[in-house]
């Protein structure tokens, strides 16, 4: 079909349609994280689940069709795109480094957080020093945030590489 054919242009819209939809979903996930600790506890809670029921059931779903569709362009693109360029292969390799990442990492500390938090808002109102919840609230954000940087740092190497190709007609 080739580069340019109405079903390798569609095959295109929907890989960076979900990029968008997908990644977008999650990338200011540490905002609505800060939003979310500056609120009583009834309130972050309920941002707190919004945000991962966003991230972990719909963002996640185009998440997984970017490649799909990527594969699909390569396949369509009558070898002038090949899985041996260099910016094919590496944006692969840090999609799944970053995948594995987020879902062994951050999503499982995302879950612990919803939990603390109810149990948070179930205890009531601290007396006499903060709640144990606090601490624990604050030492997995602080993992979710490091995690979160590695994530946003991959996504944006596999932006640029999708737009230079380095490697690319070789």
């Amino acid at each position: 079909m080739g580069i340019g054919s109405n079903a390798y242009n569609i095959m295109l819209w929907l890989h960076i349609l979900c990029a968008i939809v997908g990644f977008g979903g999650v990338m200011l996930n540490g905002v609505y994280a800060a939003k979310a600790r500056a609120l009583p506890p009834e309130q972050a809670l309920a941002v707190t689940e919004v945000n991962a029921f966003v991230s972990l059931r719909v963002a996640e779903i185009f998440i997984y069709l970017v490649p799909i569709w990527g594969f699909g362009l390569a396949g369509l693109s009558d070898d002038v795109y090949k899985m041996s360029e260099l910016w094919l292969w590496l944006s692969i390799v840090l999609y799944l480094a970053a995948l594995v990442v987020s879902l062994f990492g951050v999503q499982p500390r995302v879950r612990r957080m919803v939990a603390l938090q109810k149990d948070l808002v179930a205890a009531g109102p601290a007396t006499g020093g903060p709640p144990p919840q606090a601490a624990l609230l604050e030492a997995t954000g602080k993992q979710i945030g490091a995690m979160s940087g590695f994530l946003h740092l991959s996504m944006v190497v596999v932006l640029a590489l999708m737009i230079w190709k380095p490697g690319a007609g070789g």
